[in-house]
C-alpha cells in the first residue's frame, strides 16, 4: 500500500513510534526516523534545531521528498512542583515547536498527496495532578494540527492522534484496570499504528484537522465508587 512512499517518523525508535516505523516498513516504505536512541536512520535529539536541520536535510538528500512525517517523539512529564523553567520550554520544544519546524523544513519536499500525522494524548483533554509540562505540550500539538491543516491546505493534510493509555509492551490487564475501557481492554502501539497508517492512506482523503482519540472509550466513561470494579478511599 506504501510501496515506494517516504515516512519520517520522531521518536521511531521505541514504544508508539517503532511500532508505527515497522508498521510502515512493513507495507514497503522507506521510514526514516530520528531517535535519541540507536535506529537505522538518524541519532539526534528532536529539541535540537540542528538536529532537525542535519535529519530534514538527510531525509531529503537521500529520498528528494517527503510522503508522510509523523510527529511522535514524546516530551517530559514533570508537574509545577517540581518542573523548571529550562524544563518546561524543552517539553515544548520537543512535543510542539519540533513538529511545527519539521514541517517547515520539509514545506518545499511534500510529495503530492502529503499527510501530516501528530501523536497528542488524551491528556490534551484530562489530567493527572503534575503532569503540567506534558499536558501543555500534548495540548498544543492538538491545536497546531488544525493550524497547519488550514495553512497547508490542498497541499498536506494533517491530522492528530490522541492515544489514552498505551502499555508499549503489549501486556494484558484484567480487571477493573480492564474494565474501565469500555472496549474492555488496555490500549497497545498497533491500535495507534493502525490509525497511522489510515490517516496516510488515500481513504483518508476527506479527514483533514482532526484529531481522534484512540483510548477505548475510557475518557467517555465517568467512574464512581463501585463502579467498574474501583472503590473510593477516604482521605487520611
Amino acid at each position: 500500500m506504501f510501496s515506494g512512499k517516504v515516512v519520517a517518523i520522531t521518536g521511531g525508535a521505541h514504544g508508539i513510534g517503532r511500532c508505527i516505523a515497522e508498521a510502515f516498513a512493513k507495507c514497503g516504505a522507506a521510514v526514516c526516523t530520528i531517535d535519541k536512541q540507536d535506529n537505522d536512520f538518524f541519532v539526534g535529539d528532536v529539541g535540537d534545531e540542528t538536529a532537525l536541520r542535519r535529519f530534514a536535510e538527510k531525509v531529503v538528500a537521500e529520498h528528494g521528498r517527503v510522503d508522510y512525517l509523523i510527529n511522535n517523539a514524546p516530551p517530559l512529564m514533570k508537574g509545577i512542583d517540581a518542573c523548571s523553567y529550562a524544563e518546561f520550554n524543552r517539553a515544548l520544544r520537543v512535543g510542539v515547536t519540533a513538529p511545527f519546524y519539521l514541517t517547515k523544513l520539509f514545506l518545499p519536499h511534500f510529495a503530492p498527496g502529503a499527510a501530516i500525522v501528530n501523536i497528542s494524548s488524551s491528556r490534551d483533554r484530562m489530567s493527572q495532578p503534575q503532569t503540567e509540562s506534558y499536558a501543555a505540550a500534548k495540548g498544543g500539538i492538538a491545536a497546531l494540527t488544525h493550524a497547519l491543516a488550514v495553512t497547508l491546505a490542498g497541499k498536506v493534510r494533517v491530522n492528530s492522534i490522541s492515544p489514552g493509555w498505551i502499555d508499549t509492551t503489549f501486556a494484558e490487564y484484567s480487571g477493573p484496570d480492564a474494565r474501565q475501557h469500555p472496549a474492555g481492554r488496555v490500549g497497545n502501539p498497533l491500535d495507534i499504528a493502525h490509525m497511522a497508517l489510515f490517516l496516510c492512506s488515500d481513504k483518508a482523503g476527506f479527514i483533514d484537522g482532526e484529531n481522534i482519540c484512540i483510548d477505548g472509550g475510557m475518557t467517555r466513561q465517568m467512574i464512581y465508587h463501585g463502579d467498574s470494579g474501583w472503590t473510593l478511599e477516604a482521605p487520611r
